[in-house]
């Protein structure tokens, strides 16, 4: 039986209205949220995937939280990117286990805690972000899912380039990524993953231009739609809302010029 301990980072999924908090246990703290307060010391020695109780009487499964519901919950000063679109991206960067990787766009830390994950703890993650309030909402995030020893964050403008070269793979999360597509293949090794989000079919096109004449290939454009489903067995049928449109997914290889 895998029981919660102090220290362990857990999720607190209420079932009246299906929110979702995490935690990390501490013995003298509490979490307080609109359906009650839980107390931290009260969790210590429970089965993950029981029920607990805030003061109110409203019940809590405790769970181990999953990438997904990580970055759901994380706390935000932007836009994160959607579990539907991060499960690609790792795909298509290939990240592996003791890979160096290169995100610009720290934002609140989504992919960064998805990239940090799947490095492990002998790979390493470098976020590069102009904002210092953005990194320092990614620094308590990273923390509080105990992934920050994976993570360089680096507070300045990516015009300047990268400190890294022979990189596996990079990410812009920036709204004009085609300005530095030049510095993005310096930090590239030889046929490395280049990949970048955008919301809108304009931007899309002059990502593509720019990728045309820094010497990237094999380009793609994808966008991904995820459609959930009512799990009652009596009216099992479409959700009534989904997400639809986040944004366009440009994936491409770092290439030789072709006169070389």
């Amino acid at each position: 039986m895998h029981a919660a301990a102090v220290g362990d980072l857990v999720q607190l999924f209420s079932m009246r209205d299906r929110k979702s908090f995490l935690l990390r246990i501490q013995p003298d703290e509490r979490l307080e949220t609109h359906n009650g307060v839980i107390q931290h010391s009260d969790l210590v020695g429970k089965p993950f995937g029981s029920t607990v109780h805030s003061h109110l009487g409203t019940d809590f499964v405790m769970l181990t939280p999953s990438t997904a519901e990580i970055t759901r919950t994380l706390k935000r000063r932007s836009q994160i990117i959607f579990p539907k679109d991060l499960g690609l991206i790792l795909l298509k960067l290939s990240i592996e286990p003791d890979q160096e990787v290169i995100e610009a766009g720290t934002g609140s830390g989504a992919l960064t805690v998805a990239l940090a994950r799947a490095v492990g703890p002998a790979g390493r993650v470098h976020s590069y972000d102009m904002r210092a309030d953005m990194q320092h909402t990614a620094h308590r995030n990273l923390k509080l899912v105990g992934l920050a020893e994976r993570v360089t964050l680096k507070t300045r403008d990516i015009a300047d380039g990268f400190d890294e070269t022979d990189a596996p793979a990079l990410f812009l999360d920036v709204p004009n990524p085609w300005d530095y597509l030049e510095q993005a293949h310096s930090a590239l090794r030889s046929g490395g993953f280049f990949g970048a989000l955008l919301p809108t079919t304009n931007q899309v096109t002059l990502l593509l231009t720019g990728l045309q004449r820094e010497s990237f290939g094999l380009t793609e454009v994808l966008e991904v739609l995820l459609r959930n489903y009512k799990t009652v067995a009596a009216r099992f049928r479409p959700s009534d809302r989904m997400v639809g449109h986040t944004g366009y997914l440009v994936f491409a290889r770092a290439l030789q010029p072709a006169n070389t």
